[in-house]
């Protein structure tokens, strides 16, 4: 490795900016003290020892062991920030950007001029974004949310409902069957109460008397089986009285 030149300015190692440098500016340690400053640090240190008393030799082997410490750190937390970000593929990450919240599952990793982009809704977006991970369930709950959000905004108000928006609002309906009660949880208050209304209409317009609403309750203990029992039970017991 070629030593270069290091400008000195005020008995202090002046910062210069180069093509690589500009380059690499987004991937440097936060900690302000990087390999390549350190470097620079040691090799003014050399060009600048007084050669009446230079260093001793053992002072360069702890400083270039030192070095290697601080490359060989740096090395493995940029490994496993890669191995990290790898596990992310396939998982439904929120970011906090520069333009607001963005949520999605992540498609891909891409490293580029040493920055670590998660692939994000067709966007590319920097690791250092990265706010909230949730797994697969989750994910599946709030996509099934949101569609059944898009499909009722497309929905006209109640007032204005006709047979020709039957059709459109059964698939709604269905939609909202295939839903269990975790991912119901997820459907806002204003899409429940309009679709209640429309359900209203539609039954009215095709003669169906349809139970089906969305859940605002988390899944509880199953009670049916308890008052169907107690009813065998109690029919049992009349027919012993009965008996007697």
């Amino acid at each position: 490795m070629a030593l270069t030149t290091v400008p000195i300015e005020n008995g202090q190692v002046k910062e210069t900016e180069t093509p690589e440098k500009k380059t690499n500016a987004a991937s440097k340690s936060k900690s302000g003290l990087d390999k390549e400053a350190f470097l620079q640090l040691l090799i003014a240190q050399m060009q600048y020892q007084d050669p009446l008393e230079p260093m001793d030799n053992t002072e360069y082997i702890a400083q270039l062991a030192t070095f290697s410490q601080l490359e060989a750190t740096q090395n493995l937390a940029d490994t496993v920030n890669n191995d990290f970000a790898n596990n992310l593929v396939g998982k439904y990450v929120i970011l906090n950007t520069d333009v607001g919240t963005v949520h999605g599952k992540v498609d891909y990793v891409m490293y580029e001029n040493g920055n670590v982009l998660l692939a994000v809704n067709d966007g590319l977006y920097s690791l250092e974004d990265l706010d909230t991970v949730a797994d697969s369930t989750y994910y599946e709950a709030v996509e099934m949310a949101n569609l059944f959000s898009a499909l009722l905004s497309a929905m006209p108000d109640p007032k204005e409902f006709t047979s020709g928006n039957v059709q459109d609002f059964e698939k709604i309906k269905k939609l909202l069957e295939s839903m269990n009660v975790y991912q119901q949880n997820f459907i806002s208050e204003s899409d429940a109460k309009k679709y209640m209304e429309l359900l209203a209409v539609y039954e009215k317009l095709t003669g169906n008397d349809s139970t089906d609403k969305p859940s605002t309750d988390k899944p509880s203990g199953d009670d049916s089986g308890d008052d169907s029992t107690g009813g065998t039970e109690g029919s049992t017991g009349n027919d012993d009285l009965k008996d007697e």
